[in-house]
């Protein structure tokens, strides 16, 4: 097992130092005139000179690539070109919100997906296998944009029960601050005993956490079905049967751990893309995410910023197929 792991390791870190290498080059052919933004409209010939110097382009390619991969082994992303800020703190900031928002609508996804999957496996072709799989399909397919306006159209201005957007109401803010501890607020506001603010933000991400697991919802069950009803062909399958075990138990103790390999798959790469293309929710729902800092960091090309998105991103990807992989592993037949 351990070396199953090291050599995923050693080939996610394989990847990784492809993406650093394929956004660098991509973020210096891209004309952006960094310089300039650097150190303001107004700078002059002199001004324009030293930013070149201090974002180190005044040196060849090479040498900018190696001094950039220095920088990140030593945990520096840079510096934005719109705040001067470095680009880890500014992702510090943002990157919690989405994290939480993307764990809430995770955990809709693994609790409603998996079951229903199965029990579309179980009912194959008959009307709840119908409807799961029509379900399932409408989920993936429907635009993201449409699906937060509705529901901010039928929960907010309709029926009234939920609010429209950020992460807190103005009245939860009044005879107490915000409390700040991991970033992620629901997290923090139960670590320091803060129940009415609690209540108040898991009001607020409701809707945009809905709204972003209905991809992986539909994911999940089709893909928990799709593996189950092949599970359910298997000799070992119409053995247990044979000697008389509970359907319960052939279903959820035997099928659904074989099955879990191809769904750990697909939820793990979903909830890495998820976390940095949450954009348009965090826009429609005003959630201070890491969807508003990389949009704003693209209409204004601040490439330190995009490659430091980028290769979060990335991380993201590798650590959470590794994680995948691992589950995998626990099926001796994939190990070998």
């Amino acid at each position: 097992m351990a070396k199953y792991i090291l050599k995923r390791l050693l080939i996610s870190i394989i990847v990784l130092l492809g993406i650093v290498t394929i956004t660098f080059v991509i973020a210096r052919v891209i004309p952006s005139n960094p310089e300039a933004k650097w150190a303001g409209t107004r700078a002059t010939a002199e001004q324009l000179a030293q930013a070149r110097v201090e974002l180190g382009l005044d040196k060849s390619l090479p040498e900018q690539y190696v001094r950039y991969i220095s920088q990140l082994l030593h945990g520096d992303l840079g510096n934005s070109l719109n705040t001067k800020q470095p680009v880890l703190k500014e992702l510090k900031q943002y990157v919690p919100a989405t994290l939480e928002l993307v764990l809430m609508a995770f955990v809709f996804a693994v609790l409603l997906g998996v079951p229903l999957g199965i029990y579309s496996a179980k009912k194959k072709d008959k009307m709840i296998d119908h409807a799961s799989r029509i379900f399932s399909i409408g989920a993936v397919s429907l635009p993201t944009f449409w699906v937060a306006l509705f529901l901010q159209l039928f929960f907010y201005k309709h029926l009234n029960i939920l609010p429209i957007g950020g992460e807190l109401s103005v009245t939860a803010t009044i005879f107490a601050a915000k409390p700040h501890i991991t970033g992620m607020l629901l997290v923090d506001c139960a670590l320091t005993g803060n129940w009415t603010m609690f209540w108040d933000a898991f009001k607020h991400i409701i809707l945009p956490g809905v709204t972003i697991a209905l991809y992986p919802i539909g994911l999940v069950a089709r893909m928990t079905r799709s593996a189950l009803l092949e599970i359910l062909n298997e000799d070992y399958i119409t053995a247990g049967r044979s000697y008389g075990l509970k359907e319960s138990r052939i279903l959820w103790k035997y099928s659904l751990k074989n099955s879990l390999g191809p769904t750990a798959t697909d939820v793990a790469l979903s909830m890495g893309y998820t976390l940095t293309s949450t954009f348009l929710v965090e826009a429609i729902f005003s959630w201070p995410g890491i969807g508003s800092y990389i949009s704003r960091a693209i209409t204004t090309l601040d490439y330190p910023a995009i490659i430091g998105v980028t290769i979060f991103g990335a991380i993201c990807y590798i650590v959470l197929n590794l994680l995948a992989d691992i589950v995998i592993a626990a099926d001796p037949r994939i190990r070998l």
